[in-house]
């Protein structure tokens, strides 16, 4: 895949304690970029609202249910296997605790020290840390 194909839309979706504490996952073995953390969520299928997707890759990925999530940013990204358009949304309200249903590694993490990071992950890091701790 190159620049100049169409992004691939992807729900990816944050899960935040209450303090401020949030989930990552490491992509698993046989993935582009397998052993990287990165937030969780999955490509959007045709005629899938974005909301629907995240609330199906989170059952699918970790057996949570998402009760709320909000939009939070969108952020392009150009890897060598696909472009990706991705819709991140917060979530402080769900069902369930994470489960490692497609053998992935996850974490929960205040001051995010995981690597490597995705590389579209790493600049949200700092906005984040903005959002979690700007009030705090």
């Amino acid at each position: 895949m190159t620049a100049s194909s169409a992004p691939i839309d992807v729900a990816v979706g944050i899960l935040m304690q209450s303090n401020g504490d949030v989930l990552l996952g490491q992509r698993p073995m046989g993935k582009p970029y397998a052993g990287y953390w990165e937030f969780p969520g999955g490509k959007v299928e045709p005629g899938e609202t974005i909301a629907d997707a995240l609330k199906r890759e989170f059952v699918e990925e970790l057996g949570v249910e998402i009760v709320s999530a909000e939009p939070w940013c969108g952020v392009e990204h150009v890897y060598p296997h696909a472009h990706v358009r991705l819709h991140f949304y917060i979530s402080r309200e769900w069902r369930g605790e994470p489960q490692s249903l497609e053998g992935q590694a996850f974490a929960w993490q205040g001051n995010v020290q995981l690597t490597p990071l995705l590389p579209a992950t790493i600049p949200l890091i700092e906005w984040l840390d903005r959002l979690r701790y700007c009030c705090a």
